[in-house]
């Protein structure tokens, strides 16, 4: 057992699906082993909507959908319906678990570290993940993917850990703060015992918001902060802080190798189109030629980079000698009345751009020095923001002709649009 915390003690991840490729003679096995176990376990509270697939004795049709996707994946005579993978020598091939690996960010790590050819497993509670970020690896003899939730002990054998599971967008964090607390915090605790357990390298994905509503501009990792520690968005800064704080703990006292990412405002494919984010409101809103929300004066700034120049980063990270925390952002910086106005005039739309009351705490500068980053890790973002939005609209587009045109919030009521005045 770990005596630093829960993770090392290797019991048996609660209600989770390990999906593999499996021959067809399989199928109806694991789903009666599914239904039996369900009969057997009892359901868990949870503190949150995280997704659970076995609940009160029902096997959830999600499961017998990823069954049958996997099932349709195998069949089609091997690797033919997958995206090019190189083929790497059994010495070179890494063992890699992405949490949160169905989400925005860690869907498009995977590819990259698919394509590279190594062994990924994926664990994603599905809250703010999404199937098809990833449906198309399903059945793959190098992909796994584990339902489940990081504030659990799972037991795995991986060399590199990249810890991406938590809500990121303000909705979707303070929707459930205890839950976010709890996932920054336990579930950090459990990763860590991990990979003390089996040796392996782990990245924690921090966040610029460590810093708060910064006095200090543009931030480098050297600067402390200014946050709130009571605020609306104190359950996603401070979980981050303490995850940190863990890191380094268990770097001095367990010898852990570990590696610190502060990442600033992303945007791109796979993002959720009613995640709430200042990009995807803007597009959909744009996209729609539906009032775009602004919220206070638009004068506050922020430094936006492309989803690819952010996975390169954590890669490039991941396989460097440096275990300091490091800043991945663009340091181009707009004010997100700027940034509605160029999503305005890129969509050619007819939208209004409607400013209403600030978000409390919300930070009026955000602008990254990555003087670090180019130096010991050798990165710096390739994307520019033109390119990256034009991108990011395409994508969008293909969303909402998807869902016929219209996109309606699904998620968290927090993350609905809920405009209070105009002008």
């Amino acid at each position: 057992m770990d005596e630093h915390g829960p993770g090392g003690e290797c019991r048996r991840l609660k209600q989770s699906i390990i999906l593999r490729p499996i021959p067809a003679l399989g199928i109806a096995a694991i789903l009666i082993f599914l239904l039996t176990t369900a009969l057997h376990t009892p359901s868990t509270v949870q503190d949150g909507p995280v997704t659970e697939h076995v609940i009160q004795g029902v096997v959830k049709s999600a499961v017998v959908e990823e069954v049958a996707a996997m099932r349709a994946q195998a069949t089609r005579g091997g690797a033919t319906g997958y995206p090019p993978v190189k083929k790497l020598h059994s010495t070179k091939k890494l063992r890699v678990l992405i949490t949160g690996g169905a989400g925005f960010v860690g869907s498009n790590l995977v590819d990259k570290l698919m394509r590279e050819g190594h062994e990924v497993t994926v664990l994603d509670n599905l809250f703010t993940g999404r199937k098809k970020n990833i449906e198309h690896w399903l059945g793959h003899p190098n992909f796994n993917l584990v339902i489940g939730d990081v504030v659990e002990p799972v037991m795995l054998e991986v060399d590199q850990i990249y810890h991406l599971a938590c809500p990121a967008s303000p909705p979707h964090y303070q929707y459930n703060p205890i839950k976010t607390i709890k996932t920054s915090t336990e579930g950090t605790l459990n990763m860590l015992g991990l990979a003390k357990r089996v040796k392996a390298r782990i990245l924690l994905a921090s966040t610029s918001e460590i810093y708060g509503d910064p006095e200090v501009h543009p931030q480098p990792e050297s600067y402390w902060g200014h946050v709130n520690t009571i605020g609306p968005r104190a359950c996603y800064d401070e979980g981050k802080r303490v995850a940190e704080t863990m890191m380094y703990a268990y770097q001095r006292q367990g010898g852990v190798e570990v590696r610190v990412a502060r990442i600033f405002n992303t945007f791109g494919r796979r993002m959720h189109p009613n995640d709430g984010r200042v990009v995807s409101n803007f597009i959909i809103q744009a996209l729609q030629n539906k009032d775009i929300t602004l919220y206070g004066d638009g004068s506050q700034t922020r430094s936006f980079q492309f989803v690819d120049d952010l996975v390169d980063g954590l890669h490039a990270l991941m396989n460097s000698n440096y275990s300091l925390p490091v800043n991945l952002g663009n340091p181009d910086e707009y004010t997100v009345g700027d940034f509605a106005a160029t999503i305005k005039r890129l969509t050619k739309s007819s939208s209004r751009i409607v400013r209403l009351p600030s978000n409390q705490d919300d930070p009026k500068q955000r602008k990254p020095v990555i003087t670090t980053a180019e130096t010991h890790i050798g990165w710096r973002p390739k994307w520019s923001v033109a390119r990256g939005l034009a991108e990011t609209i395409a994508y969008f587009e293909r969303e909402l002709a998807d869902a016929g045109g219209e996109i309606i919030p699904t998620g968290p009521r927090a993350a609905k649009p809920r405009p209070r005045a105009s002008s």
